[in-house]
């Protein structure tokens, strides 16, 4: 282990030589229960618990050094994950240290009780799982019944006794599906930094379905959101927009003016990020696992 006030290393050392570089990347798939963390990405300051703060702990800890990882899709504060795809890259002597398999046993061990390492795989040097990644899929699950929903309560948004118009907001939710600018839908503060930036808040929303389903024995609505990208809260946004239109207060075709103001005001309200769920994300089949 690194000792205190010791430099990480850039790479392993082959026999006391020059150290060895990275040469392959390994990704982990993932779930995680978002309550107990402040979001996915790492903060400055060292006490405040962050999914990436976690895993990159216990990386370090295991390969002796700094690694730092890239994730698919950053999650907010409260806000859980089901098949979150994280990147990093090792040395070949790191690499024939640790299996695979080995590597999944002891990223459980060390990690938060509320992360789960579902998978271990080799990708293709250089994969990324942010820039390579295809599509996001996420699930947000609202709950309407009047009893609390007490084995679910943690992973829904509890609409106690409101009746919601599924068909409706199925068909507010067609109008979101294709390319748009989600300006309206996403943080105020973060729209304006990415135009500072000279970047574009268009999206591609490649499907987008409201439907009744039960979870852990609990009727709940999922709405189903897959895009290429998403802006910060956006598929909160969506979601407290499509619940305006399902309680009555607002018809589908209501949505179509709230994409034209890109404002975020005029959409609905930031649904709670504990409904929210991010559920997988897609690659080309090049980036896949089995490498080697």
């Amino acid at each position: 282990m690194m000792t205190k006030g010791q430099a990480p290393s850039t790479g392993a050392t082959n026999e006391g030589q020059e150290p060895v570089g990275f040469c392959r990347t390994m990704s982990l798939t993932l779930g995680y229960n978002g309550a107990p963390f402040a979001g996915f990405a790492r903060q400055a300051e060292s006490h405040v618990k962050t999914v990436q703060g976690e895993l990159e702990q216990a990386l370090s800890l295991l390969y002796r050094r700094e690694v730092k990882t890239v994730c698919a899709g950053r999650t907010d504060a409260g806000v859980h994950a089901l098949g979150q795809v994280v990147s990093f890259d090792l040395t070949d002597e790191e690499m024939r240290a640790k299996t695979p398999r080995s590597l999944q046993r002891s990223m459980n061990a060390l990690v938060d009780d509320g992360i789960s390492i579902s998978a271990v795989e080799e990708r293709p040097f250089g994969f990324n799982a942010r820039f390579d990644a295809r599509w996001r899929e996420y699930h947000y699950h609202i709950c309407t019944q009047s009893a609390r929903p007490v084995l679910v309560m943690p992973l829904v948004w509890h609409l106690g006794g409101v009746d919601l118009d599924v068909d409706a907001m199925q068909r507010a939710a067609a109008r979101l599906v294709g390319e748009h600018d989600f300006k309206s839908f996403c943080m105020a503060a973060s729209a304006h930094m990415i135009e500072a930036d000279g970047r574009s808040t268009c999206r591609n929303v490649m499907a987008c379905d409201v439907y009744p389903e039960m979870l852990a024995g609990t009727p709940v609505i999922t709405v189903r959101v897959v895009g290429n990208a998403f802006l910060h809260s956006m598929v909160r946004t969506m979601v407290g927009t499509l619940v305006e239109v399902g309680r009555g207060k607002r018809d589908a075709a209501w949505v179509d003016d709230v994409l034209a103001a890109r404002d975020r005001s005029a959409a609905g309200q930031n649904a709670p990020a504990a409904g929210l769920t991010f559920w997988r994300v897609g690659y080309e089949e090049r980036c896949e696992g089995g490498v080697g």
